[in-house]
């Protein structure tokens, strides 16, 4: 289960820094999320809530 976390929290901090530079339309791409400044604000609160799993993840013992 331990993996689960892991994973499941990487992709969320990747997915909040793509969030977060398309809302700043940093990514040079034209779409509906670029240069919506809600993004900014959802970005970096995914990736937060990813990093939180991360570490849940690496500090869950390994038979659980």
């Amino acid at each position: 289960m331990r993996w689960v976390w892991l994973v499941l929290g990487v992709l969320l901090v990747l997915s909040g820094i793509v969030w977060t530079l398309q809302g700043l339309d940093l990514l040079g791409q034209s779409g509906g999320m670029n240069g919506q400044k809600i993004w900014v604000v959802i970005g970096p609160i995914t990736a937060v809530v990813g990093l939180l799993l991360v570490r849940l993840g690496l500090r869950r013992p390994a038979g659980q």
